[in-house]
């Protein structure tokens, strides 16, 4: 069994989908310290030609406090802010039918907690595009430990012999000599933001947001998209 373990994120890039779609578990690390200014709560969108953040306004209760804890504030309107800014530069794409679903969940003021906002998104994404995926919330592992060791031991809880890890994470996890750890496989996996077929955009910005690659793609090459280009693993690094 494979997983990969990741901090749930707003609107998430393609290469977060391309990690859902080689594992067998995915798991929110949803217990991590939220990070103000960081992907947690941002993401960036092609607004007036060019790519331009959109945050999620958080309360913060206290320093360290994880994710899952975080709370979205609602005395900002950030959700008709967000709302009116995809539609208005997205509502010509070709599959901006496709976002509707997305701006529903962004809609809904029921959803207070930063980490169940994220999730619920990548979740409907994943419908959206068809992908399939085995979600689990390192919340409720009750999983101890920091940083490698952490990502050793929800590993182990799972029974995976092997850990995907993002590309990002290549230099902190040798640092802490992960492979030295456990019997764990390590590969890393590297995807590339490739040009797409970007409706008004002079010149190709990278690395945007899901919601642009949907919003011109489709779902179905979306999902192409996602699993197809250039997204090589190198396996096994141990």
């Amino acid at each position: 069994m494979k997983c990969a373990i990741m901090q749930p994120t707003y609107l998430p890039w393609a290469g977060y989908f391309n990690l859902i779609s080689k594992v067998d578990y995915f798991v929110f690390l949803d217990d991590a310290q939220f990070q103000k200014g960081s992907w947690h709560n941002r993401n960036r969108l092609l607004i007036n030609q060019a790519a331009a953040w959109i945050t999620v306004p958080v309360m913060r209760a206290f320093l360290g406090q994880p994710i899952c804890d975080a709370k979205i504030d609602d005395s900002k309107a950030w959700r008709k802010q967000h709302v009116q800014t995809i539609r208005q530069n997205y509502s010509h794409h070709p599959f901006f039918a496709s976002l509707e679903q997305i701006i529903s969940i962004i809609e809904d003021s029921n959803i207070k907690i930063l980490s169940d906002l994220n999730i619920r998104l990548i979740t409907e994404i994943c419908n959206v595009i068809n992908l399939k995926y085995h979600f689990i919330r390192s919340s409720e592992l009750q999983v101890e430990g920091r940083r490698s060791d952490k990502i050793k031991n929800i590993c182990e809880k799972l029974n995976c012999a092997e850990y995907l890890s993002p590309l990002g994470a290549k230099e902190y996890l040798e640092e802490d000599q992960f492979t030295q750890l456990s019997d764990i496989k390590l590969s890393i996996n590297s995807y590339d933001s490739v040009p797409y077929a970007q409706r008004k955009s002079a010149q190709f910005e990278s690395y945007l947001s899901i919601v642009d690659v949907l919003a011109n793609l489709g779902p179905k090459k979306t999902y192409d998209y996602i699993i197809g280009i250039k997204n090589q693993e190198v396996a096994n690094v141990s």
